[in-house]
C-alpha cells in the first residue's frame, strides 16, 4: 500500500459517506466482540466501460458505476458475511452485527494469522478511461477496423472491442490496520472471420494489463493484433481434419498455458485441497510431475492483468513455487484457508466485487522454462499435434479430467510441421498430463493480457503462460487420418 492509494481510497470512499478511519476500527471492534476467529471489512469503488464497434458502426457502449461494502467473520470453516451498496456507519454496524451470528464456540484464544510486511507498486495509481478521450476511443477502434479489412480481401466481419476499469479498495482488518490498492485495468480486442469458398473462419487477437489506454497507441501494438487475426483466421481457412486417438502433443508457448491453468491451477487452489476434493489434497512432498515441471503463482509482476499489488484481504501478493522438479511444494492460500490448513497465507484471497467474500484464487500461473529449444522439440516428434492456440475448455476439479479445444494447431510428421488441422481436442488428466511431459522449451512467456477466470461463480483477471512442451500419449479427439 502507497500513501497515495490510501488517501484516494479515503476520498473515494469514506469521505463521501462521512466515515472517518476510526470508525472503522469500531464496526470491526464490535464483530470482535463475539468470540470469531477473524473480521474484515471491504469497500470498494469501481468505474468500468467498454466499447465494441461491429461492421464499422459502434454497436455498444456501456459505462458502469458501483461501489459498496463487504463484511465478514470467519468462526472455524463458517463464514459470516453480509454487504450493501449503501456505504454508511449505521448500515455497516447493521451488516457487523448480523455476520458476528456466525460465532458458536465458547471465547477462547483467537488464531491470528501471520501477514507478510511487504509491500508492492506493481502498477501506477491511475485512471484508464480518462487516459484517452471518447472520439479517441472510437478512431482507434475505426483504424483497426480498416486496417483488417485492408489485410485480405476474404475478410467479412470485423468486430473490435475496448474495455477498461478503474478500482479502489480499502480494507480494515482485525489486526487494525488499513489496506488500500487503486487498480486501473485495460483490454483491447480484434475478431475478424473470413470467407473462402463458402467456408467461414474466425481468428482472434488481444492484450491488454494493468496500465492504461496508452498502451494500445505503442508502435505495432494495436496493430499486432489486427495481424494475429487475420493470420488465424487464414491458417483456419487451409486447415484440414484433425487426427484422432493417443499420440504425443506438442503444446505452444504463452497463452496454451490457459491448460495448465484449468487442468493443474485449480487443484492446487487451498479450498479444494482442506475440503480433500482435489486430486492433489495430502500429496505434499510427492512427486506429480516430470522432474522438467516447476510451475508457481506470481501476483508480483509489473503490469500483468494478473497482478495486485496485495489481495483482497490485504495480504501483500507473492511468488508461490506450487511445484518444483516435479515435487507437490505448495497450495494457494486465503487467510480462512491459511489457518485451518496451518499454512501461511500467499496473497491469493480475490473476490469478484464488495459483494463476494474472497476464496483463494490464480494471479499469474505458470510453468518455468526448460533446456529444450522449440526446434528440438519439433524435430523430436515422428507423428503428433503441435496446438500452438486454445479456446475453450472444461475441467472436473476432483478427478482432474479435462477436454480443451484447440484453435490453432498443426500435424506433424517426421519432425517437422506440415499442414493445419481443426476440430483437435485434447481429453485428459491434469496431474496425470504432467508425468507425460518429456521435453519443456527455453521460450517461456505470458499470454498478453486477455484472461479471466470463473470460480464459484466469480469472475477474476488472471495471468497464465508456459514454455513449448512435449506431451507424450495424450489423447487427441478429431478424425482419424
Amino acid at each position: 500500500m502507497t500513501n497515495k492509494a490510501l488517501s484516494i481510497a479515503e476520498r473515494t470512499l469514506l469521505e463521501p459517506a462521512g466515515l472517518e478511519p476510526s470508525r472503522l476500527e469500531s464496526i470491526i471492534g464490535s464483530i470482535l466482540e463475539a468470540p470469531v476467529d477473524l473480521a474484515d471489512i471491504y469497500l470498494q469503488y469501481a468505474r468500468s466501460e467498454s466499447w465494441m464497434l461491429e461492421d464499422g458502426i459502434i454497436k455498444e457502449g456501456h459505462h458502469n458505476i458501483e461501489q459498496g461494502f463487504g463484511i465478514r467473520a470467519v468462526c472455524g470453516d463458517k463464514t459470516g458475511f453480509a454487504y450493501s451498496d449503501v456505504i454508511g456507519f449505521d448500515t455497516m454496524m447493521t451488516a457487523a452485527a448480523n455476520v458476528r451470528a456466525i460465532a458458536r464456540h465458547p471465547a477462547d484464544a483467537r488464531q491470528i494469522v501471520s501477514v507478510a510486511k511487504r509491500t508492492h507498486r506493481l502498477y501506477p495509481a491511475t485512471d484508464p478511461l480518462h487516459s484517452l478521450g471518447n472520439e479517441d476511443k472510437i478512431d482507434l477502434l475505426r483504424r483497426l477496423d480498416q486496417l483488417a479489412r485492408q489485410s485480405d480481401p476474404r475478410v467479412e466481419q470485423v468486430i473490435v472491442s475496448l474495455a477498461g476499469t478503474y478500482e479502489v479498495i480499502l480494507i480494515a482488518t482485525q489486526e487494525g490496520a488499513l489496506h488500500a490498492d487503486v487498480r486501473p485495468l485495460v483490454r483491447l480486442n480484434v475478431s475478424v472471420i473470413m470467407v473462402q469458398n463458402g467456408r467461414r473462419e474466425q481468428g482472434s487477437a488481444g492484450g491488454g494489463g494493468r496500465t492504461d489506454y496508452r498502451l494500445f497507441l505503442e508502435e505495432g501494438r494495436a496493430e499486432g493484433y489486427v495481424s494475429e487475426a487475420i493470420r488465424q483466421a487464414q491458417v483456419n481457412l487451409e486447415a484440414g481434419e484433425a487426427p484422432a486417438g493417443s499420440m504425443t502433443v506438442v503444446l505452444g508457448s504463452g497463452w496454451p498455458g490457459v491448460l495448465l491453468h484449468e487442468a493443474i491451477g485449480h487443484g492446487l487452489e487451498g479450498d479444494f485441497n482442506r475440503k480433500g476434493t482435489s486430486a492433489f489434497s495430502g500429496r505434499i512432498g510427492e512427486q506429480v510431475a516430470s522432474p522438467l515441471c516447476t510451475v508457481v503463482d506470481d501476483g508480483t509482476l509489473a503490469g500483468r492483468r494478473g497482478s495486485l499489488n496485495l489481495d483482497d484481504e490485504g495480504t501483500p501478493t507473492g511468488h508461490t513455487v506450487l511445484i518444483e522438479k516435479g515435487m507437490l511444494k505448495g497450495y494457494l492460500h486465503d487467510r480462512l484457508n491459511a489457518r485451518l490448513m496451518n499454512s501461511a497465507p500467499t496473497g491469493n484471497g480475490r473476490r469478484e466485487s464488495y459483494a463476494y467474500a474472497p476464496i483463494p484464487r490464480m494471479t499469474n500461473t505458470y510453468m518455468l522454462a526448460g533446456p529444450h529449444t522449440p526446434e528440438e522439440i519439433i524435430a523430436s516428434v515422428e507423428k503428433g499435434l503441435y496446438a500452438k492456440n486454445f479456446g475453450g475448455g472444461q475441467v472436473d476439479i476432483t478427478s482432474g479430467k479435462f477436454v480443451f479445444s484447440a484453435s490453432e494447431a498443426y500435424w506433424i510428421e517426421h519432425g517437422r510441421i506440415t499442414r493445419p488441422v481443426k476440430g483437435a481436442t485434447l481429453i485428459g488428466n491434469g496431474p496425470d498430463v504432467l508425468t507425460r511431459v518429456s521435453m519443456v522449451g527455453n521460450d517461456l512467456e505470458l499470454d498478453p493480457g486477455v484472461g479471466t477466470c470463473g470460480k464459484d461463480g466469480q469472475s477474476v483477471p488472471v495471468g497464465v503462460g508456459q514454455p513449448t512442451l512435449r506431451v507424450d500419449g495424450l489423447t487427441v479427439g478429431g478424425t482419424n487420418v
